[in-house]
């Protein structure tokens, strides 16, 4: 099957990207200069960070998907989506270096009325004014006469069973109304709806928005768990109240702290650079700080529950279950895990760790000792921590094992853990 489309960027982006247009029968490859990482999809092993399973790639491999690091496939494409990596600086903010050498590699290769389309997480003003030059320099080309633009910021929730690629809405922003609806053009192929953003940038804020939202909502629960915990209330049956009310309340639960690809990256992108606005979100800063709290707090927790059984955190056996970021997935993008175990280790805890997806876990460049044995290594540990709630964990039977067991996700029946 001919290649129609190129994504670039093999990603926790880029694979449901090139998953969803290879099933709707869209010839399509995926370009990443990381030799290994195509290597390891081409053998049908997406990376840890790829969303998708080993049998979810191997199937899009045999309907003629096919992933290379040799970008002369460009030049054959009408189609290209951007979905480079955009992790979190020194700074905080994005570091865009991925995405500018993604614009650079394609822009050399351009043909007229190709439609580019950025789906990595910029911040806005990014595709008009870091992307679009970067195409247009090595092209010769110009952008919204020349070739077609836009922004389609990505809309994944990966391992959610209700949405997911094709029935989320996807929004569309271009340089110009034609470029908009080019791109529109292409998205009404793998998605039921396509909303029409005004602009570029009014696409690049909607996902702005949305992360901020629940950025916000996150640290508000967990801000409530901290002040439940404090007065004695039991927060999580506060929450089952609370969700009952049919309007003006969406249920959001506390946690160890916020993990994923987009959280960390989106919040600090408005009061950085050289187009800061003069009112930056404090509301989103401090939200990201009380999050950023929430490790140490869960770290604190566990050393008073030691203490009020007897036992010191020095020398005390603690299991750690879940260090992925998301349940019943491999992805350890920002997940709390590692700052956890790290603060007990430096309160003289000796930790392991249990997690079906993780064979292999370092901390501050240490590996941790696997437990292979669930329930036994619970019996054994002093204090067994719960920070990823995956499906293969029967919370009841653990309780039950467990000498002393911490639930941070509020999975656990009632009065069967202590809770966050």
């Amino acid at each position: 099957m001919p290649a129609d489309l190129a994504v670039l960027g093999l990603g926790h982006l880029g694979l449901p990207a090139a998953q969803a247009a290879t099933s709707a029968g869209i010839g399509t490859i995926g370009y990443d200069p990381d030799e290994h990482a195509v290597a390891e999809v081409s053998a049908g092993r997406p990376p840890a960070n790829g969303g998708l399973s080993a049998a979810e790639v191997r199937r899009m491999l045999s309907a003629g998907f096919r992933a290379t690091s040799d970008p002369s496939v460009l030049s054959r494409v009408r189609t290209a989506l951007i979905c480079a990596p955009t992790p979190l600086g020194e700074d905080r903010s994005p570091d865009l270096g991925a995405v500018r050498r993604a614009a650079l590699t394609l822009g050399e290769l351009l043909r007229p009325r190709t439609t580019v389309v950025v789906e990595s997480t910029v911040p806005p003003g990014a595709t008009e004014e870091c992307v679009a030059p970067l195409l247009e320099r090595a092209s010769g080309l110009r952008a919204g006469r020349d070739f077609h633009l836009a922004c389609a910021p990505a809309r994944l929730d990966p391992g959610n069973r209700t949405h997911g690629y094709s029935n989320t809405p996807r929004v569309i922003g271009g340089l110009t109304p034609a470029c908009t609806e080019a791109a529109a053009a292409f998205y009404g192929r793998l998605t039921e709806k396509v909303v029409r953003a005004r602009g570029l940038r009014e696409a690049e804020m909607t996902a702005v928005l949305e992360t901020n939202y629940r950025h916000v909502n996150i640290a508000l629960v967990n801000e409530m768990a901290v002040l439940c915990h404090d007065l004695g209330v039991d927060l999580w049956d506060v929450i089952r109240c609370a969700e009952t009310k049919p309007f003006g309340f969406h249920a959001f639960r506390p946690g160890p702290g916020v993990g994923g690809h987009g959280i960390p990256v989106d919040p600090a992108c408005l009061d950085r650079g050289n187009r800061t606005p003069g009112h930056p979100l404090r509301l989103v800063e401090v939200a990201r700080e009380v999050n950023a709290r929430m490790p140490r707090y869960v770290a604190q927790r566990a050393a008073t529950l030691l203490n009020e059984h007897g036992k010191s955190a020095r020398g005390a056996r603690v299991l750690l279950l879940g260090v992925t970021y998301k349940a019943d997935l491999a992805d350890q993008q920002g997940s709390p895990a590692p700052e956890i175990a790290f603060r007990l280790l430096e309160l003289g805890a000796e930790i392991s760790y249990h997690d079906p997806h993780v064979p292999q876990w370092r901390v501050a460049g240490r590996p941790v000792p696997r437990a292979d044995s669930l329930y036994e290594s619970a019996a054994a540990a002093d204090l067994t921590l719960l920070l990823q709630h995956h499906r293969v964990y029967d919370l009841q039977s653990l309780s039950a094992k467990a000498q002393l067991l911490l639930d941070t996700r509020g999975a656990s029946p009632t009065g069967a853990a202590h809770r966050l």
